[in-house]
């Protein structure tokens, strides 16, 4: 199965998608992480990332569309992937489909975080990553809900979107997500 991951930062999708790879034993591509190990080995690409990303910002389409098309590419990624962080916006969402299709693939799914504004910023203060400055947390939050938002909608006329409450404990969570893996599954399987 090809699952995307969508929620705000802080919404908690580090933990579920630790979680969704056991259940689903596929790939965790995280843009984010591939981000952060870009910019920590000081490639090219992480260079210029970083120049976004310090200042709250999303990193440029061709940035992450040849990362994402590059790993989808691989071997392991043939019976499905996680997708957590990407697509952002509504044109990745195109560029995604348009790449599957050509290797005779679709997004089987797509499960919504959502997380109140308030618990979020509860969430970073107590998280401490180094990336988790007040001010630059809240522009992610604010390009979140600009550019990330309108997925939801891109989904939902295609009956593949799944809006999950992110609050309650992890477990709790889980079993709202591995009920919308389900219902992704039975879809799948209908004709």
């Amino acid at each position: 199965m090809r699952i995307i991951l969508i929620g705000p930062p802080g919404a908690g999708k580090g933990t579920q998608c630790q979680r969704l790879v056991d259940l689903l034993k596929v790939p965790h591509l995280s843009t984010g992480e591939m981000l952060r190990a870009e910019v920590r080995a000081r490639t090219p690409a992480g260079i210029e990332a970083d120049g976004y990303m310090a200042h709250g910002q999303l990193v440029p389409d061709p940035l992450i569309l040849g990362m994402v098309g590059r790993r989808l590419s691989q071997p392991d990624c043939r019976e499905g992937c996680l997708l957590d962080g990407f697509p952002r916006t509504l044109h990745q969402a195109e560029i995604l489909d348009d790449l599957l299709e050509r290797q005779a693939m679709s997004v089987d799914g797509v499960i919504e975080l959502a997380v109140p504004r308030d618990e979020l910023v509860r969430r970073m203060l107590a998280r401490k990553r180094a990336d988790d400055d007040p001010g630059i947390f809240a522009k992610r939050i604010v390009s979140f809900e600009l550019q990330t938002a309108p997925l939801l909608d891109y989904y939902s006329r295609q009956d593949k979107l799944a809006t999950i409450d992110g609050l309650g404990s992890a477990n709790e969570i889980f079993d709202r997500v591995r009920a919308a893996i389900q219902r992704f599954e039975r879809a799948s399987r209908r004709p």
